[in-house]
This record gives C-alpha cells, structure tokens and sequence, in this order.
C-alpha cells in the first residue's frame, strides 16, 4: 500500500533527511518507526501525509503517487491537535463537518462519501462511546485530561474511517498506565478497521509492542530501510513474555550498534 521509491528529501539549506531511500509497507500491517532524535521519523510520516514533498523520487499509496493529502489519510500528532475553544464532542465531529462543507469532491472527501446530518451525529456518537469518552462531550478540551484528549483525536481520526492512519509519537506525554491501555485499545480498533498504521516513537517498548513491522532510522542521510519483524498478538500479556523482552533487547542493541 505504502512505497516510497528512492526517496531523496532534504529541509531547505541543510543536508539530505533521506537520500535514494527505498520502503514498503502493505496494507493492513502496523509499523512502528524508531530512531534517535533528529533522524526523520516525523518526516517520514510528512512525506506519506503529503505534507511535505520529496526533491527526488516518488512516494506512492495504493499505487497512485501522493501529490497533495489525501481524504483516506488520518494523521494523529503529538499534542493532539483539538481546538481548544470546542468541545469534545465538536472536536471528534470536525472532519466531518469539513467534508460536509465541501462535499465528496475527492480531494477533502473521498468521491462518493457524502454522509447526511443523522449519520454523522450517529458516527460521532459512536466513537465516542467505543473510545470511552461520551462522559466527558460537552466538555472543552482544557477540562478533560491527558488521556481523555488523546482519545478525543483518536475518535477525530477514525470517524473518517481512513484507510491509513499515521501516528506521531501519540502516547508520549501519557502517564505510563494510560499509554500503555490506549496502545491496547488503539491496536485492537485499527485491526477491527483493517487500518495501515505506521506510528512514530522515542520508546524502544511501545515499538516493540506497537509494532507488527519495526522500521529503524539511524542518523541523517538514511539511505537503505532497515527492519525486524515482530510478529505477535499485541495483548497485556504479551508485555510479560519472553519474547517481547527479546525483541526489547534486539532493538537497543540494533539501536547502539
């Protein structure tokens, strides 16, 4: 689903981020990217948000190469990205009052998408239940906590029903039981989705329990994509085998090496 065919990308007046870099990603798999700061992670999803475009070389998703964003793309960031004078409930319903405005003209909204007032409601409603936050609605994103506003742009996201749902550094400012429960549950919605998810992030742990696919960044210009696979079923026991703490152990060192 996801190429990018020997990428060379660079910020003005500085050295390449990328250089003839090559990857793959098919749909349906979840990966994780990990590498020290300053690598390219967040450019990396950039380039596949469309954000950002490379100098050389061509990104492509589902074979179409990415010329502008794409309406099948969500993009979830750091500081998740509410409007802070909106509630909780407007925040998750904002795509699709955007999509409304514009209609399914294929460039804000996929052609043929076009969803009525009741079915929108009944879409926001529903994330809101299955992300456990229909409680806090009416509230304004200040009112709520850490955790209840990244579910809050996880719902924003998936309401969209994207086909690709990319991810930067989500869960990094969550205290550690909450990342941890927001990993499990975010897993278990993306593969209810059949969603492609790449996902950004610092922490060797959430790489390794995140991710099904490991892509591993090293210092600019990265030239040749590596990986380790890491195929398992991402549940809270999964945390306590021995193979997690193998594969922990295996990225640290690939990571120093």
């Amino acid at each position: 689903m996801l190429a990018l065919d020997e990428v060379t990308f660079s910020y003005s007046h500085r050295p390449p981020v990328f250089e003839h870099f090559s990857w793959n990603a098919a749909r349906g798999q979840i990966w994780t990217v990990l590498g020290p700061s300053g690598c390219g992670k967040s450019t990396l999803l950039l380039l596949l948000a469309g954000l950002v475009h490379s100098q050389q070389g061509s990104v492509s998703i589902s074979n179409r190469e990415l010329v502008r964003p794409r309406p099948e793309t969500s993009l979830i960031l750091q500081e998740y990205g509410l409007l802070p004078w909106a509630t909780i409930r407007e925040n998750v319903a904002l795509g699709l009052r955007i999509r409304a405005f514009y209609g399914p003209d294929g460039r804000h909204a996929p052609r043929g998408a076009r969803v009525d007032r009741p079915n929108a409601d009944a879409r926001v409603e529903h994330w809101l239940q299955r992300l456990d936050i229909a409680n806090v609605a009416g509230q304004t994103p200040v009112q709520v906590s850490g955790g209840q506003r990244q579910r809050a742009a996880i719902a924003r996201a998936l309401v969209l029903r994207p086909d690709l749902l990319l991810m930067d550094e989500p869960f990094a400012a969550l205290d550690a039981p909450t990342r941890e429960s927001l990993q499990t549950l975010t897993l278990s919605l993306c593969a209810e989705a059949g969603l492609t998810v790449v996902l950004v992030t610092h922490s060797i742990e959430e790489a390794a329990f995140v991710g099904q696919h490991i892509l591993l960044l090293s210092e600019p210009p990265n030239v040749k994509a590596g990986a380790v696979e890491n195929p398992h079923t991402a549940n809270a026991d999964y945390r306590a085998s021995a193979t997690y703490q193998a594969t922990c152990t295996q990225l640290r060192q690939k990571l120093t090496s």
